[in-house]
Formats: C-alpha cells, structure tokens, sequence
C-alpha cells in the first residue's frame, strides 16, 4: 500500500498528474480541484493515495487533502460506484458539499454530475447517510454539524447552508440555525431568516 507520493510534479492533466519520487514517476488519477491546487510543473507536492488493483489494470489515486481521499473511499463503497465515478462526483462537488449533500439526503445534486443517474444519487445518499453523522465527521476532517444537515431533510436546506457560506459565514456558524428552521421554506426565506437569527446572536 502507498500511502503518499512526494516529490516534484512532472506532468498534469485534468485527471492526471505525474509525481517523480526518487527518479521513479507515478502516475496518480486526480480530481479537478487536486489538480487545480497543485501548481505548476517543477513545483514540489504531496499527494495522499489510495492503490487499486484489478484484473487489467494497477491505479494509484490522489488526492491533495485527507478529507477528499475519504469521501473517495466512501464513494467506491457504495455497490456500482467505480473510481472514475467517484472521480467525477468529487471534481464537481468539493469534499465538504458532497458530505453536507449526502448528509441532507439531496440526492438530486448528485445526478447533475455527468454519468450519474437518479438511481445510483438515491443509492449512494441511502448507502451513506447513515455513515456521514456524527463521530464520523471527525474521521472526515469535517468542521461542521452534520447531524443538524441531517435533521434539515431537504435540499433547500442544503443549498441556503451555501448560499451563506458565499455571502462569507462558515458552514459551522450557520448549520445549527438552519436546522432549526421548517425544510419547506423557500431558499430565500431560509437565508434571510438565518441573518436575522445570526444577527440577534450579535
């Protein structure tokens, strides 16, 4: 089992870099955003991986934060959910949205990733919501309550718990108070009254 590569990178590609450790180069399958936060050619990286072995083929994974590493882990988990899909689930949704996703039970989220349909998003968010609360949060990396985006059960929830955090708040800071608040609002309502409630605090 590797565990990481250090080294200089050599080549990078959407879904592909190239790490050079000791005169040896691996070539790691990477997310966009891993690939993004690497830098340029010749720049030293660090890159967690995870090594799969099939039949035809030896792959070796990487990722450049712990936390995509384990929701990479969970993902290939669930029954018909292969690498490449998990891939391509975590380039269109950062480590902490596909946990807040799942944790919410939003499972149409997911079938805006290419090549994944309604069947496999219902299946993965069944798969794994138990999975994504409490304790495991902590193994996650994770710094908000995902029991309280459980206890939301919606996906407006979800995408009002985003739309703060664009406006400058952390997932810790406004979770809690959403939660709180009836899942059928619209959107709007659910932000606007997050602020109020937030405002009241300070």
């Amino acid at each position: 089992m590797i565990y990481s590569v250090h080294g200089k990178l050599i080549a990078k590609e959407p879904f592909l870099a190239v790490v050079e450790c000791s005169g040896v180069g691996y070539v790691c399958r990477v997310t966009t955003s891993t690939s993004s936060s690497l830098g340029g050619i010749g720049e030293t990286v660090m890159l967690y991986t995870i090594m799969q072995v099939r039949e035809d083929a030896v792959e070796l994974f990487g990722f450049a934060m712990r936390q995509e590493l384990r929701c990479f882990q969970l993902l290939t988990s669930v029954s018909g959910v292969g690498p490449k899909a998990a891939l391509s689930i975590l380039s269109d949704l950062t480590a902490d949205r596909f946990l807040m996703t799942v944790a919410s039970g939003d499972h149409k989220a997911l079938t805006r990733v290419k090549g994944i349909g309604t069947k496999s998003a219902q299946r993965i968010v069944m798969e794994l919501k138990d999975k994504v609360t409490g304790d495991s949060l902590s193994l996650l990396g994770g710094d908000y309550a995902v029991q309280s985006i459980s206890d939301t059960g919606g996906g407006n929830a979800g995408e009002a718990i985003e739309a703060l955090v664009a406006l400058g708040y952390t997932q810790s800071e406004v979770t809690p108070i959403v939660a709180k608040l009836d899942s059928s609002l619209s959107i709007s309502d659910l932000v606007r009254q997050t602020l109020q409630a937030f405002g009241k605090r300070h």
